[in-house]
């Protein structure tokens, strides 16, 4: 008897706190929206469809082989062994390659993880225009007063959208005491909010998911919505989406979204969101985000401390010798004072951290979204993006 109330308390206590939520489910999964109590978001009333090309043209052109030292693999096959659910390749409104893979079809749900942050960086965009935001400059303690440590009054919103805020956040994504299985697994996204802590100055690059959160509590704050109801109204509603979609939440009991997180979808829905950036914002002759904050977003600025990461967005580092007219070459000055030469692809993306991608790459017209159950071994999916590219 002793020892079954003892068992009893063991599973209890395992179950009902982040850590234990950490061990039973272990490594975070594109299925987790399963586990997490979620938010309705609703489609459009009219879907928008892509038109399908003719694959006998050169538009229709996919990759037949990936070269990975020396071998040639047929490109199916590498998705499917880098364990790839989805891949989805548009140019000018026509898909020319959509496939889905390893138990995964067009209709499955699937979580976006940390391409939400670039839906959220939308919405901050939209607060900003409709003047609910007054600067990217003001401190975020102006419009949220959770924070019971002192200097997060010298934290801007802009700092947030660039990662550069100083909050001390344990990043790392095998710890079950860190800070972001707390906030995956937690049920309270307020109260760990609350008791932040600063480590450092603002204005150093370090890629904090918890920044975000802040900016999703930000942008619930001065709506007075929730993230799902700005999203559902302010763009998924507009932009022809096929399903309903849902944020993930901490609890049924707080009801706060995983803002850095936990968008869950399908892949074609994404790729809409694509073409929203892509046409800077405008949807079919409807202004959804301000094209101002779109050309911002994804313009990076050598300015900035991280010239890799800014207002939400990755830009494509290209790491091959070629040089052509898809890339620039741009100057930026380390930490240490020197000098050194970046290669930039033309193209920017929001990515998840088991590899999901929305990649855009305006000059060209194209958007490639890729969704998988992980990043699959050896993989390096910008340069395959930036290699697709050069076929079109």
């Amino acid at each position: 008897m002793k020892n079954s109330f003892l068992l009893f308390t063991a599973v209890f206590v395992l179950s009902s706190c982040h850590v234990g939520r950490f061990v039973t489910r272990n490594f975070a999964n594109i299925t987790d929206y399963k586990f997490f109590e979620n938010e309705e978001i609703k489609k459009a009333d009219r879907t928008f469809h892509f038109q399908t090309a003719d694959t006998s043209t050169l538009e229709g052109r996919v990759p037949k082989f990936i070269n990975i030292q020396s071998e040639k693999i047929p490109f199916e096959q590498y998705l499917a062994d880098k364990k790839t659910t989805a891949f989805i390749i548009i140019k000018q409104d026509s898909i020319l390659y959509e496939n889905y893979l390893n138990g995964y079809d067009r209709a499955s749900i699937e979580t976006s993880f940390s391409m939400a942050k670039s839906y959220v960086s939308a919405l901050v965009g939209i607060c900003l225009e409709e003047g609910k935001i007054k600067s990217l400059e003001d401190p975020i303690t102006d419009y949220l007063n959770l924070f019971k440590n002192p200097g997060f009054e010298n934290i801007t919103i802009q700092h947030l959208l660039d990662m550069q805020s100083g909050i001390e956040f344990n990043e790392s994504y095998i710890n079950p005491f860190g800070h972001v299985a707390k906030f995956y697994y937690g049920t309270n996204l307020k109260k760990y909010v609350s008791k932040l802590k600063i480590a450092e100055a603002p204005g150093r690059f370090d890629y904090r998911s918890v920044d975000t959160q802040i900016l999703g509590l930000l942008v619930e704050k001065v709506t007075n919505k929730t993230l799902a109801q700005n999203l559902e109204e302010k763009i998924w509603r507009k932009i022809g989406t096929e399903f309903n979609a849902s944020w993930s939440l901490d609890s049924k009991k707080h009801k706060t979204a995983k803002g850095f997180s936990s968008l869950n979808a399908r892949a074609i829905d994404y790729a809409k969101f694509g073409r929203l950036y892509l046409n800077n914002g405008n949807w079919n002759g409807e202004q959804v985000v301000p094209e101002s904050w779109v050309q911002t977003s994804t313009s990076y600025s050598t300015e900035r401390q991280n010239v890799y990461y800014q207002n939400q967005w990755w830009f494509v580092n290209v790491k091959s010798a070629k040089n052509d007219s898809l890339q620039e070459t741009v100057p930026y000055t380390d930490k240490n004072g020197e000098t050194i030469q970046i290669k930039f692809a033309k193209a920017y993306m929001a990515q998840g951290i088991l590899g999901q991608y929305i990649y855009i790459h305006p000059e060209k017209e194209l958007i490639i979204v890729r969704l998988g159950k992980d990043y699959g071994k050896n993989s390096s999916w910008s340069n395959l993006f930036t290699s697709i590219s050069r076929l079109y």
